[in-house]
C-alpha cells in the first residue's frame, strides 16, 4: 500500500510523494494517520522557504499536529493496540542534556522535532497515510474520540504550558490578544481554569466568533473598534493576565495598557524583535513571561480533549483531502475565515 506524504522541496512547492512505510520494532507502534493541523510553522516553512534562521535544506515531510490509529504493534509494546485513537507528540528530547536533566526537557539542547527542519537531515513530519514513531510518544484516547479533535492535542499543549506560566486564573480578569487557533484555545483553557471573565481581541469577525464559542465573555475587533478597550486601561489597568497570541506590536501595546499593577503578560506569539513600550512595562511592574512549547501538558491536553473538559470543535474550520494540500495551505493562511486547517488523511 503506498503511504503518500505531503512534502516540501521549497518556498511554495509542496508535492505529494511516496514515503517509506517501515514496519514497527521493538517499542514502536505505527500509525494510520487520519488528521494533521497545519500550524503557523508549516505555514512558514511553506510560504518562506524557513523560520528565521531555520532554513528547508533538503525536501521535509511537514506536520507536527496529528492523529490516528494504531494499526500494527512492534515487540514489548504495552498499552496500545490496533485501533486505538492515539495522537503522537512531535517533543523528542534526548534525555541526557543539561536541561534534561534539570526536567526541562522541552528547552533540550538536542531536541528532535516532528516535522523540523532545525537538524540536517530533518526531522519528517507526520502529513502522510502510516508514521512509526516510539510507543511512549503515543497519548492514548478512548475509542469514540475523533481523531481530528485528538489531533488538537499539541496546539492546547502549548496553550496548557503558556498558563502555567501565570499565577492561578482562578477569578482573574483575562485578556487574549489574537483570534487564531492559539488565542482560542488560550481563552478556552483560561475558562477551564476558572477566569471570571476572558476578553479576545482580533482584527477579524469570523475568528472572533469562533473564539466566543471557545469561551470568550467579550470579544472586541480592534480594527472596527479601536477605542473599546480604553476602559480596560483606566486607572491603570484592570486587566489581572495577558495572553498574546499575535506577536503584533499594537497588541502588544493594548495588552501592557490593560494591565494593572503586578500583572502577568504571557508572550504566546513569537515575533523577531520587537519595540515594547518598557516605560509602562517598568512603571507598573508588569512579568512579561515567555512560554515555550509544552512538556507533560501534552499528555494533559489529551486528557482534557477526550473527557470534554475543552471542546475543540469549534476551531477546525477546514478539512482537505492530501491531494488538495495546496489549497488546504492558501485555506490555512487565510485568516480571514480559516481557524485551524486539517488535512483529513482517513486512518
Amino acid at each position: 500500500m503506498t503511504n503518500r506524504a505531503i512534502t516540501l522541496h521549497g518556498r511554495h512547492d509542496l508535492r505529494l510523494e511516496t514515503a517509506p512505510d517501515p514496519a514497527p520494532g521493538p517499542g514502536e507502534v505505527r500509525v494510520a494517520v487520519s488528521h494533521g493541523g497545519i500550524c503557523g510553522s508549516d505555514l512558514h516553512y511553506w510560504a518562506d522557504g524557513g523560520i528565521g534562521t531555520i532554513r528547508v535544506r533538503e525536501p521535509i515531510i511537514l506536520g507536527h499536529e496529528f492523529a490516528g490509529r494504531v494499526e500494527s504493534v512492534g515487540d514489548g509494546v504495552e498499552g496500545l493496540a490496533l485501533g486505538d485513537v492515539v495522537a503522537v507528540n512531535p517533543s523528542q528530547p534526548c534525555g541526557s542534556c543539561r536541561f534534561c536533566d534539570e526536567g526541562l526537557a522541552h528547552h533540550c539542547l538536542n531536541m528532535r522535532f516532528t516535522g523540523s527542519a532545525m537538524f540536517l537531515p530533518h526531522e519528517q513530519g507526520g502529513f502522510r497515510d502510516r508514521i512509526t514513531v516510539a510507543a511512549h510518544r503515543c497519548a492514548q484516547f478512548s475509542p469514540d474520540t475523533d481523531p481530528a479533535h485528538a489531533a488538537c492535542a499539541e496546539p492546547l499543549a502549548v496553550c496548557l504550558h503558556a498558563a502555567a506560566q501565570a499565577s492561578d486564573l482562578a477569578g482573574k480578569r483575562v485578556l487574549v490578544t489574537g483570534a487564531g487557533p492559539i488565542g482560542a484555545l488560550c481563552a478556552a483553557v483560561a475558562r477551564a481554569r476558572g477566569a471570571a471573565e476572558v476578553i479576545v481581541t482580533d482584527v477579524q469577525d469570523a475568528t472572533l466568533a469562533v473564539a466566543s464559542r471557545m469561551g470568550a465573555t467579550r470579544t472586541v475587533n480592534v480594527a472596527r473598534e479601536p477605542s473599546a478597550l480604553d476602559a480596560e486601561a483606566e486607572e491603570k489597568g484592570r486587566i489581572d493576565v495577558a495572553f498574546e497570541c499575535s506577536a503584533a506590536v499594537p497588541a502588544i501595546e493594548t495588552a501592557i495598557r490593560c494591565l494593572r499593577p503586578r500583572g502577568q503578560l504571557v508572550q504566546v506569539g513569537v515575533a523577531g524583535t520587537t519595540p515594547l513600550p518598557l516605560n509602562m512595562l517598568v512603571a507598573k511592574e508588569i512579568a512579561f513571561l515567555g512560554t515555550h512549547r509544552f512538556g507533560p501538558e501534552f499528555v494533559e491536553a489529551a486528557r482534557m480533549i477526550d473527557d470534554g473538559t475543552i471542546d475543540v470543535a469549534p476551531i477546525l474550520t477546514h478539512e482537505f483531502a492530501p491531494e488538495d494540500c495546496e489549497a488546504a495551505f492558501v485555506t490555512a493562511q487565510d485568516r480571514a475565515r480559516a481557524v485551524k486547517v486539517h488535512i483529513r488523511f482517513g486512518g
